[in-house]
């Protein structure tokens, strides 16, 4: 951990893309995964529970589970601000959310539908400010980045060599901007890094809301 008294900006994801796009943006984070079971917390929801509000409810439990870990809350002592961020992804296509498909037939069922079709990639997230000593403002703030995507029309060999690549099974969607996946997506509306995994725009405004700066974790 830090030796540190500087900020300190937790990812609380294992997600190596949402990793580089904060590096490549000036913030190197502490990294703790959460062992929040997705599968579990979606079955509690309602079925008519609206799709934004499901994936922030995931990024709202990783965030939680991080903020919870004895280090974090060590971190966020002596005055020293702490911000968690969970994320979480899933592509709204229709009215169906879609996560990792994690098998490859699965991955080609939903590439039968993706392929010449647009959906809209769901990114929660949920931010938790700790620490900043006495009257400091803590809180949390959350919120969700939509961002359509044109899928190409791609031809069966082109899926199926895709799939074979193993890529898109373990990533919300089944497929990728910043990786073989972008070969396969014609054009998107909205922000690329929520795509990617983590929205920096909407980050920046969250941050705000509970009285921080990007700037004030800018390596």
């Amino acid at each position: 951990m830090p030796e540190t008294t500087d900020p300190v900006f937790v990812l609380g994801s294992a997600s190596p893309a949402r990793l580089r796009v904060l590096r490549t943006a000036g913030v190197e984070p502490v990294v703790r995964v959460s062992d929040v079971d997705e599968d579990a917390l979606l079955a509690q929801l309602p079925p008519s529970t609206p799709a934004d509000v499901v994936v922030a409810a995931l990024a709202r439990a990783k965030a939680e589970a991080v903020a919870a870990l004895p280090e974090i809350a060590e971190l966020a002592t002596g005055g020293r601000v702490v911000a968690v961020i969970g994320c979480d992804s899933m592509l709204h296509l229709g009215g169906r959310l879609l996560g990792k498909p994690h098998t490859p037939d699965r991955a080609l069922a939903q590439w039968s539908e993706m392929r010449g079709a647009s959906a809209d990639l769901l990114t929660g997230h949920h931010l938790i400010r700790l620490g900043g000593g006495p009257g400091a403002p803590a809180g949390e703030a959350t919120g969700t980045s939509s961002t359509t995507i044109h899928f190409a029309d791609a031809d069966d060999a082109v899926v199926e060599r895709y799939v074979a690549s193993g890529e898109p099974l373990q990533v919300a969607g089944a497929f990728t901007l910043d990786g073989l996946g972008g070969w396969l997506v014609e054009r998107i509306e909205g922000d690329p890094s929520s795509v990617i995994g983590i929205g920096l725009p909407l980050v920046r405004t969250l941050l705000h809301d509970v009285g921080l700066s990007v700037t004030d974790f800018w390596a």
